[in-house]
């Protein structure tokens, strides 16, 4: 395979015991489909729950025209922007594969964790419907979909109590001692 940026022969490589082809040259990233969805989950598992599905969420992405050539199917890709992130991706439709330039990764990876931290109370209980939905319908196993909502939940319980500290001591205090009115 060929890098869809510089022409250079692609070579293999592991991120998180994931295989994924790297060009030496320009330091870009071939990402077969779900490589990109794993190695995420495996860098953090705290973004487990946040899905990074680009035919799932055609609404969050941008698409445009790009000049890249898939290096497996030897199409156009499509340019995407994902959500507000900055991070532009060349995604193929045809085999779901993902070509990301150097550092952006790192790009999309800091823009996961900067929506953890920035996520209103709203947006996590709607987070905390859609992933319990999903231990029903979604296309993970039930373990996967149990821990992605425990995950949320979690986050959900931390915005709670950042928002409402007097709650938090109270919940300390009936914790060390439940039976003390």
């Amino acid at each position: 395979m060929n890098c869809p940026s510089c022409s250079s022969s692609l070579t293999k490589r592991l991120i998180h015991d994931v295989e994924i082809d790297e060009c030496k040259h320009c330091e870009g990233i071939w990402f077969d489909h779900d490589e990109l969805r794993k190695i995420k989950d495996k860098s953090d598992s705290d973004f487990n729950w946040m899905d990074f599905d680009i035919l799932k969420y055609r609404d969050k992405f941008n698409a445009s025209d790009s000049k890249k050539i898939c290096p497996t199917c030897d199409t156009f890709m499509n340019k995407l922007n994902y959500d507000a992130s900055r991070v532009e991706i060349d995604f193929c439709s045809s085999c779901q594969g993902i070509w990301l330039d150097k550092d952006e990764l790192q790009g999309i990876l800091d823009y996961l964790e900067n929506e953890i931290l920035t996520k209103s109370l709203g947006e996590y209980y709607r987070a905390t419907l859609e992933e319990a939905k999903e231990l029903f319908t979604g296309q993970e196993s039930f373990i996967s979909e149990w821990k992605d909502f425990s995950n949320v939940l979690r986050f959900l319980q931390y915005r709670i109590l950042a928002g409402n500290p007097q709650l938090h001591d109270t919940t300390v205090k009936i914790q060390q001692n439940p039976f003390n009115k």
